[in-house]
């Protein structure tokens, strides 16, 4: 009886503790049907989110131009491959859509990856064991042109897959890579999902990032477990906003020949530092800016220099800068360019060191001050200064030239130099460009107003924004006149002063004469500190040579700077040689190109001429066609048809710019005579091993005229400067050390 009621009462109890849990049960069953949470998360909403797949839609970046409407800068298509390796992904399939056999596809995927087939297939096989859905290949499996995912996809691999991603490409690659700069992709996790997108790391890439990069779109639908759709997917698409377009001011043409001769410079002087800027005076548009060293930003890595040295590195300018101090006594009215003086050393009173000509102060004689800014005379300058103009007056006219502060030119990281005048002697150095710091754009700037009757220019590249789907200019940038330093008298005056510097007897930039046009300018030859303190480096090398010059020198309409640091000399070579080389080159053929009318005489017909389609055409009649209409051609070899040539369809050369046209059976040509430029060309086209010696023009080859060509084929060449044994004596400047 006693056991029987035992039984009774622990039945009794679970029949209690059962309802309970009944009750609680039925209970949160009815709250959740009711209310439809769970720990206040939303079961809808839960549902909704595992079964709802969302993707971002990138918008495609705005391009970059130049100010023709040639592409800079623009998003490629690229592809990321990845596999599937999940066997259920193929249930109920005719044909499998995973990898069926990792062996295989490894063996076929390796040489487009570049990687071994044992990694491949070790990727493969660890993603199976491991149960995932699908496997990727790191970097080797990204950034996949679309050559090479076509080439995949006729293997027919099963499981094989490709996503399109976006690249940032430059198909000029080093070509005014520090204006451009470049953009790359960067990862940034939103609400748990990875979103990528392209953004500006330097450059107008990054200083004009959030008109470039627009605004990304976004797609999200319903689907099953394999992330296919569903029949009613609940498709929602917001559709992506693609960024505005940017047109530079700078030309194609004349940033090619920047960057054709700053290489060549490069190579056959291997200089420290270089730089060059090319603009229109009247506008101040930058029509071509380089330096070196420089960098491809298709592979921005082991880069020597991020820097844009023209708007970024000032230093001490040198003799340049005499063109301010002239102008600033000039315009005081204390300036009788017929007024006699002793050159050679100054010392303005017992408590400042004295100032000395370059050629260690021994001067030239009793002279005039037109004289001495033509010999570029640091004692002139100096005298000008101290005497004439008056310390404080030379600054207010530093100050009205803005050489106190930035240009302002839209481009990311300019710094302003520093005008160093605490001490008698920094004032009187500074008129010579010795001891204060300018930027070569802050140089430029200032001379604009010499070039521009007196007005001066803000420096710009951007030309316009315009809307990428309709066409149409949102906002275009318009010359700007920021001051008026001098007149129009002493800018006329200015003019025929940098006249004097390279067409009289006595002027020390003969070299940088042109052929047909009257240029003008000033010639530099700066010290540079010694970076161990004290004082500056000593040796013939040891210089930043450099040239500020106009032409046509009546009425400029370009101006170019060039500055070379510390280039590597032959015993018959001055620091002015690479300096002459780079503006003649480019200052005569960009006059050319922009059709500008020469002042002097010309020596050859110089009309354009507008190339036809070249490439499979036959090769002799298109020759005789080329020449008979004024061109200058060479046909590689003594096939029937042309394959490649330098000059691309509607472009429009000079008459003296030769055409180079290689057949289907190319040989060596007779070389002699090219230059380095035309040379580099034919290397380029036959993808010839060049070596060159020297500089100039070739007088050497060493392969012989007639020869089968190959690609691969090595070729040496030894050049040498027109006249080379019947040179004029250069005028070399300086700056003489401070003690």
């Amino acid at each position: 009886m006693r056991k029987n009621k035992n039984t009774h009462f622990m039945a009794g109890v679970l029949i209690i503790l059962f309802s309970v849990l009944f009750v609680i049960l039925a209970g949160r069953f009815m709250y959740i049907q009711a209310t439809g949470e769970v720990q206040g998360v939303s079961l809808e909403e839960f549902a909704d989110q595992k079964r709802t797949a969302a993707y971002s839609l990138e918008s495609e970046r705005g391009k970059i131009y130049d100010n023709n409407g040639m592409t800079l800068a623009y998003d490629m298509p690229v592809y990321r491959i990845y596999a599937i390796v999940d066997e259920a992904y193929s249930e109920g399939l005719d044909e499998p859509k995973h990898v069926v056999d990792p062996n295989a596809t490894a063996e076929a995927l390796a040489p487009y990856l570049g990687l071994e087939a044992n990694e491949i297939q070790d990727k493969l096989e660890s993603g199976i064991a491991e149960g995932r859905f699908q496997v990727e290949f790191g970097n080797a499996g990204k950034d996949l042109s679309k050559q090479t995912r076509d080439e995949i996809l006729e293997l027919n691999l099963p499981g094989i897959n490709f996503e399109e991603d976006s690249l940032r490409y430059y198909p000029n690659a080093m070509f005014a890579s520090q204006i451009i700069g470049f953009a790359q992709e960067t990862e940034t996790e939103v609400e748990g999902e990875i979103v990528r997108e392209i953004n500006g790391i330097a450059g107008i890439e990054k200083e004009m990032n959030e008109i470039l990069k627009g605004q990304n779109g976004y797609i999200s639908y319903q689907r099953d477990k394999y992330n296919n759709r569903l029949l009613d997917p609940n498709e929602v698409v917001r559709e992506p906003q693609d960024g505005d377009d940017v047109y530079l001011t700078i030309d194609q043409k004349i940033q090619t020949l920047v960057e054709d001769v700053l290489t060549q410079v490069q190579k056959e002087y291997n200089p420290k530092r270089l730089t060059a800027v090319v603009m229109n005076p009247k506008t101040g548009e930058v029509l071509a800016m380089g330096n070196r060293p420089s960098y491809n930003p298709n592979n921005p890595e082991n880069v020597e220099n991020w820097y844009n040295d023209v708007i970024s590195s000032p230093f001490e300018l040198g003799s340049t800068v005499k063109m301010i101090t002239w102008a600033a006594a000039i315009e005081e009215g204390v300036y009788n360019g017929n007024e006699k003086y002793q050159s050679g050393t100054y010392q303005a009173n017992e408590a400042i060191n004295p100032v000395r000509d370059y050629n260690s102060g021994r001067g030239f004689g009793v002279i005039s001050y037109d004289e001495g800014f033509a010999r570029s005379s640091n004692v002139a300058s100096a005298k000008l200064v101290w005497e004439k103009l008056g310390t404080e007056k030379f600054l207010e006219y530093l100050q009205a030239f803005d050489l106190d502060k930035k240009t302002g030119i839209d481009l990311p990281g300019e710094v302003a130099g520093q005008i160093l005048y605490n001490w008698p002697l920094e004032k009187i150095t500074t008129s010579f460009g010795q001891g204060s710091t300018f930027t070569p754009i802050q140089l430029v700037k200032a001379a604009t107003a010499v070039a521009n009757d007196g007005k001066m220019v803000k420096p710009y590249v951007i030309d316009k924004i315009v809307d990428s789907s309709t066409g149409k200019v949102i906002e275009e940038n318009k010359p700007e006149e920021v001051g008026q330093p001098i007149s129009k008298e002493t800018a006329d005056h200015m003019l025929k002063l940098l006249d004097s510097v390279v067409n009289s007897e006595v002027g020390s930039g003969k070299k940088f004469k042109l052929e047909d046009y009257t240029a003008g300018g000033k010639s530099g030859t700066a010290e540079i500190p010694n970076p161990n303190g004290g004082g500056y480096l000593t040796g013939r090398e040891n210089y930043v040579f450099s040239f500020l010059g106009m032409a046509p020198i009546e009425d400029p309409q370009l101006i170019m700077y060039v500055a070379v640091k510390q280039p590597e000399l032959e015993s018959s070579q001055v620091g002015s040689d690479p300096v002459s080389f780079i503006f003649k080159n480019v200052m005569e053929n960009s006059l050319h190109y922009l059709n500008i009318n020469p002042d002097k005489e010309p020596k050859e017909e110089t009309n354009l001429l507008k190339v036809p389609e070249l490439i499979g055409k036959n090769a002799i009649s298109t020759q005789e066609e080329l020449i008979k209409n004024g061109a200058k051609v060479t046909l590689i070899g003594n096939g029937e048809k042309i394959t490649a040539s330098n000059i691309q369809a509607g472009e429009e050369i000079l008459s003296q710019e030769r055409i180079i046209l290689i057949t289907d059976k190319p040989s060596m040509p007779n070389i002699l005579g090219w230059s380095m430029r035309e040379v580099m060309q034919l290397a380029d086209l036959m993808n010839l091993q060049i070596e060159t010696f020297g500089n100039g023009y070739v007088t050497t080859q060493s392969v012989q005229e007639g020869a089968n060509l190959q690609e691969g084929d090595y070729l040496g060449v030894e050049l040498q400067p027109p006249n080379s044994n019947d040179q004029d004596t250069e005028t070399e400047e300086g700056t003489e050390q401070e003690s």
